[in-house]
């Protein structure tokens, strides 16, 4: 940003402080920077916006290689998005399967989803000691080996353990992910990349929600649709082999800082959460309250009794 040479005031302290000078600051479309003049002396001052870029001129800029980093990582995270659909989506065929109710089908669900904190959590670890490259091999081969354990599961308790375990390497896809998808695209044009990343979720239900319609209605059709998603995420991973590894953890290593263990992660959350808590707990809520909004169920039409 270009500073306007004029002077604006600091930048509040405190929450409510803060908050005030922010939505202030949200009907001016100057931004507040702080200059460092050749004195080392400090000051506050306004300056413009960068100007929005032509979008095709930004994804120009990405060469074959950096498309076909891109395009990897997309499928991962789509491949990840499928896996998870294609229980979401069949929960009356599973409900049927299984002899059991739908709420029952939708405690795998939230199984998951519990744990798939812990495994972002593990595969973070991992991608920052062994790199990017076979921590996501590793992820996507054993996603699709659970998908065809899940096919496998003969009681509705193993059912449940395997999609727990599931949540667990599902975790660690988004990460390795968008690392690779975007690490190798240029600087510029990273923010709208990561809008094209972030369909991918999108575009892996719609694969899920068409293979669904493909295979028809029958009880164990769902199996069909878990097949998919099992050759698709090991294909996936088969494919990411093809690729080098990250030349940001290498030179990361070279230069001594991939060195990730439990504790010194823990020190560092630490320290990021003492800093930035008021920033974490607005992702948080703002994350919380987009996943409600496009989980919402559809409220059920009343039956009408028909009239002879």
């Amino acid at each position: 940003m270009e500073s306007i040479r004029k002077p604006a005031d600091p930048f509040a302290k405190g929450v409510l402080a803060t908050a005030r000078q922010s939505w202030k600051d949200l009907f001016i479309w100057e931004q507040r920077i702080v200059v460092t003049n050749a004195y080392g002396v400090t000051s506050t001052e306004w300056a413009r916006p960068v100007p929005l870029r032509n979008p095709i001129s930004l994804m120009a800029q990405l060469s074959l290689r950096d498309w076909a980093f891109f395009i990897v990582g997309f499928l991962a995270w789509s491949a990840d998005a499928f896996d998870f659909h294609a229980l979401s989506i069949q929960q009356v065929k599973l409900a049927a399967y299984y002899g059991t109710s739908k709420t029952s089908i939708s405690s795998a669900i939230t199984l998951t989803l519990l744990l798939r904190s812990v495994g972002a959590a593990a595969f973070g670890l991992a991608g920052d000691k062994w790199g990017r490259k076979w921590p996501m091999v590793v992820n996507m081969i054993v996603l699709g080996v659970l998908q065809i354990a899940t096919i496998y599961s003969a009681t509705f308790a193993q059912f449940l353990a395997v999609r727990a375990l599931f949540g667990l390497f599902m975790g660690g896809v988004y990460g390795n992910a968008i690392a690779m998808a975007l690490e190798n695209s240029p600087a510029d044009a990273r923010g709208l990349m990561s809008g094209f990343l972030q369909q991918g979720y999108s575009f892996g239900y719609v694969c899920a929600a068409c293979a669904n319609l493909g295979v028809g209605g029958g009880t164990e059709s769902w199996k069909i649709v878990f097949w998919i998603g099992a050759g698709v995420s090991i294909a996936v991973g088969l494919l990411r082999c093809l690729f080098p590894e990250s030349p940001q953890f290498i030179e990361a290593r070279k230069a001594g800082q991939a060195r990730a263990n439990p504790s010194a992660f823990w020190k560092e959350t630490k320290v990021m959460l003492a800093q930035e808590w008021k920033m974490c707990i607005y992702c948080s809520i703002l994350m919380t309250w987009f996943n409600c909004q496009s989980t919402f169920p559809r409220p059920r039409q009343p039956q009408r009794t028909p009239v002879y």
